[in-house]
């Protein structure tokens, strides 16, 4: 992780499973981000003990209260962010919140569909959008004129279950809405490649792999990688992203996934 040099940076989801992981090896870098602000629903609650007990030993961790899916949760939390930062923006957005609900096509429904899609697509875009006056600023700021996780990022987590190619654990799980709001996440990060790029901002997918979370228990079979792993490797796919990485989707181990 000796190359990623971030001042700051911005976990959604962040009071559990490989959301807490980002926080806690971004907290344990040799180099250690000024700020490292952890979003999550309910900071206050049982979820999130854990995170308030990290939050307890360590100064530069921040927790700040969002909801992907509320506008005005969203506007506030940018504006606490731009408090602590003043003068200065934001380096690396992760966006990582999501859910899944275990739904086969015969029963999948409206509902499930539209809850699962405003919180793992319509989410991502709309915290991006909030943030952006941020990255951009962090990117101005740099005296890179390459993109990198170092200078100003989104990367939006998605998983190859998205993947239209691939279409990922099949045989485990069908989880339709999760699937479909993941292919269009993909979609979005292409987008946002496209758009930001002007602005200096790197954009970029990946996929964390099968990883030991509540998320990922959703079948009896037991997901392969633990936390820790799948963390460790992405964080290292982000030492590594350039200029002709924004627009990718990868995995942890830095492959890329087809889409």
């Amino acid at each position: 992780m000796a190359g990623l040099c971030v001042r700051s940076a911005l976990v959604t989801g962040a009071n559990r499973g490989i959301g807490l992981g980002i926080v806690k090896q971004l907290l344990q870098m040799p180099n250690p981000p000024e700020w490292v602000f952890a979003a999550c629903r309910d900071p206050k609650g049982e979820r999130a003990q854990e995170l308030q007990h990290l939050a307890s030993k360590h100064a530069n961790l921040v927790i700040i209260p969002l909801e992907v899916t509320d506008p005005a949760s969203i506007q506030a939390a940018a504006g606490r962010v731009r408090e602590h930062l003043k003068d200065s923006g934001l380096n690396l957005l992760i966006n990582n919140a999501a859910i899944l609900l275990n739904r086969t096509l015969e029963i999948e429904t409206v509902e499930n569909m539209a809850q699962v899609y405003a919180t793992n697509t319509i989410g991502p875009l709309l915290v991006s959008q909030a943030f952006l006056p941020l990255l951009k600023k962090a990117a101005q700021g740099s005296s890179s004129s390459e993109l990198s996780c170092s200078k100003a990022a989104i990367i939006n987590m998605s998983s190859s279950a998205g993947s239209i190619e691939e279409i990922f654990v099949w045989d485990y799980g069908q989880v339709i809405s999760y699937r479909c709001s993941k292919a269009a996440l993909n979609m979005l990060t292409k987008c946002q490649s496209l758009g930001y790029r002007q602005h200096g901002i790197l954009c970029a997918t990946l996929h964390p792999g099968w990883v030991q979370t509540d998320m990922g228990n959703f079948s009896s079979t037991k997901p392969p990688l633990t936390v820790d792993v799948s963390v460790q490797g992405m964080l290292n796919v982000l030492c590594s992203l350039s200029e002709k990485d924004t627009g990718t989707f990868l995995d942890w181990e830095g492959k890329v996934v087809p889409w």
